[in-house]
């Protein structure tokens, strides 16, 4: 008996399936530790099945060189696209170690091996919050759907001009660090007034030693403010989720 295979549609989904499976490694809410590194090939050859249509359409086989650097092209390009989300979701991750910064928690730090991170309290609960939003709000949607789409704009093999994304993880770095100072900025900005409200009390009366006081102070307020911060996490995610889905369709 024999069966026909059709190698072009083979090397298509299968080079498909290395973009897909670079870029869940690296991206978030896949790249948590908590999914297994099988499933997330799983997923990634599904994806490419799924965009099978599109990505075979003008597909030509390769010799075994051009295959193997397309391969390799690929990775890169995943690699590129996956991190270009992680940046803009390490927002959300910052912004909870300003707070543990300045409210005093950080010297409760230790490391976290589910999400790969060293962090406070804050910066886990944070970032933990945010890769569930990420599923209860299918925001997960948004990123894949402009990873598929990405198949449009970097054709399978063509490689990926590193000038358009090195520009693109600039401008999203300098994005993180604003999108982190927005969500944690008013209560970093209360927590620095009660350090100097309680450094002019220290000058005023030395002997209450108002700085030993100033640690159960600035605990209350980073929980008081911290919960007000938090209720405002799932815009901030919904928002991130539509900007990593537009930074992917808008590298070239």
């Amino acid at each position: 008996m024999n069966i026909p295979l059709d190698q072009a549609w083979l090397e298509a989904v299968m080079l498909a399936g290395v973009r897909m499976v670079a870029f869940l490694v690296i991206a978030p809410p896949f790249s948590h530790n908590a999914i297994p590194l099988q499933i997330k090939g799983i997923l990634g050859v599904g994806l490419a099945l799924a965009v099978s249509p599109v990505v075979t359409h003008g597909y030509k086989s390769q010799d075994l060189g051009g295959f193997v650097l397309s391969l390799i092209l690929e990775i890169v390009a995943g690699a590129a696209l996956g991190f270009l989300v992680y940046l803009v979701f390490a927002a959300v991750q910052s912004a909870g170690s300003l707070i543990d910064l300045f409210g005093g928690f950080q010297m409760a730090q230790a490391f976290d091996p589910q999400g790969m991170i060293n962090g406070a309290q804050f910066t886990r609960l944070f970032q933990m919050t945010a890769l569930v939003l990420l599923f209860a709000s299918d925001g997960y949607q948004l990123v894949l759907g402009g990873l598929t789409r990405t198949f449009t704009a970097l054709p399978l093999g063509g490689g990926l001009d590193l000038t358009v994304p090195a520009h693109t993880m600039v401008s999203a770095v300098t994005g993180m660090f604003l999108a982190s100072i927005q969500i944690a900025g008013p209560l970093l900005v209360v927590l620095f007034l009660a350090d100097v409200g309680l450094g002019l009390l220290t000058r005023v009366a030395p002997a209450l030693n108002a700085f030993q006081l100033g640690f159960p102070l600035k605990i209350m307020l980073t929980l008081a403010l911290g919960g007000i911060a938090f209720t405002a996490l799932p815009r901030v995610v919904a928002s991130l989720a539509e900007q990593a889905g537009a930074l992917l369709t808008g590298v070239r």
